[in-house]
């Protein structure tokens, strides 16, 4: 049975949180939670959902503030790419945080490289790790679906002014990661920034500058 994508805008900064879950199993994910999200929490509850695993595509404090939440209420584990862990981890990176009003990143569970394959009941997304937005950022990737982060928005791509951000790297990772996936993988990204909160690899291929102007 195919997979159930359910999205719901959280947190203050309107983080796109992903709750996937494997039908045939009941298994599911949820990719950067920005808070506790009550529609995903009544989705998990309707259905009898086991929430396995936290995924986060980036350390932003954004991405990672209803982290605790969701950990303590289910059990799930947080995931994580080893280099925003040692990045964000650290006492400048949760300083900031704080100051901007958002817990800090204090835990991670599973620390990640590029090419693990994370399993989800029947189902089973690869870790690509896509350094730009920030040195571990990753992207997830279930046949058919690509769940992207702040590394590529509809019709955008991530920031790369911030601390850890690199253009180099953001356009390498789209050249070497992203754009060789089929076209008609579904994009889905960590904001809605564009047009419409979703898209497709072609789309994206046409239209957006970062594909459309470097390659």
């Amino acid at each position: 049975m195919p997979l159930s994508i359910t999205v719901e805008q959280v947190g203050p900064l309107a983080v796109l949180t992903y709750l996937v879950a494997c039908l045939d199993t009941g298994e599911a994910l949820l990719i950067d939670p920005g808070g506790p999200g009550p529609e995903l929490v009544t989705r998990i509850r309707e259905n009898g959902w086991r929430l396995r695993w936290i995924v986060n595509t980036h350390g932003h404090a954004d991405h990672i503030a209803g982290n605790g939440f969701w950990a303590e209420q289910t059990g799930a584990q947080i995931v994580m790419h080893r280099l925003d862990w040692e990045f964000f981890s650290r006492p400048e990176m949760q300083a900031a945080a704080r100051a901007e009003g958002f817990p800090p990143l204090t835990r991670a569970d599973l620390l990640v490289e590029d090419g693990l394959r994370l399993p989800l009941g029947r189902q089973e997304a690869e870790i690509l790790h896509t350094p730009g937005h920030t040195p571990g950022a990753i992207c997830l990737y279930f046949p058919g679906h690509l769940f992207t982060g702040d590394t590529l928005f509809v019709e955008a791509a991530g920031r790369t002014d911030l601390p850890g951000g690199s253009l180099e790297d953001l356009l390498k990772s789209l050249e070497e990661k992203i754009i060789i996936l089929p076209d008609d993988t579904r994009i889905w990204p960590g904001h809605d920034y564009g047009e419409t909160p979703a898209s497709t690899l072609a789309r994206e291929k046409a239209t957006n500058p970062y594909l459309t102007d470097f390659f």
